[in-house]
């Protein structure tokens, strides 16, 4: 149970055209984010429809693959986990950011 500490499991939609940064040494970084929906009925029989949006980044290997092959509207199934971080902005205002860090990646939907 030591590995359930911090996992994230999403299934969604791509956002954007993800973002990819080359860093020194050749690394990659790609960032983008991820559409999930959720529904239910209010007490009228209403069916309500809710998208929450995350923001994800994956390193390496994992981001060639999200650079390569992932553009906006793709579905795909991630495995990550939840990091915290904090950054000024260009007006010294403090910005907090949650992102999931990806380890794993799988294509969804088949081909378009």
């Amino acid at each position: 149970m030591s590995n359930l500490k911090n996992k994230v499991q999403l299934i969604g939609n791509i956002g954007n055209a993800p973002e990819i940064i080359n860093l020194e040494g050749g690394k990659k970084l790609a960032k983008f984010s991820v559409a999930t929906n959720e529904s239910y009925k209010t007490a009228k029989g209403e069916t309500v429809k809710e998208t929450q949006w995350h923001n994800l980044i994956a390193w390496g290997k994992t981001a060639e693959i999200v650079e390569k092959y992932l553009t906006k509207g793709n579905e795909v199934a991630i495995e990550g986990k939840l990091t915290s971080r904090s950054y000024e902005d260009k007006a010294g205002v403090k910005k907090y950011v949650t992102e999931v860090v990806v380890n794993e990646l799988l294509m969804l939907g088949g081909k378009k």
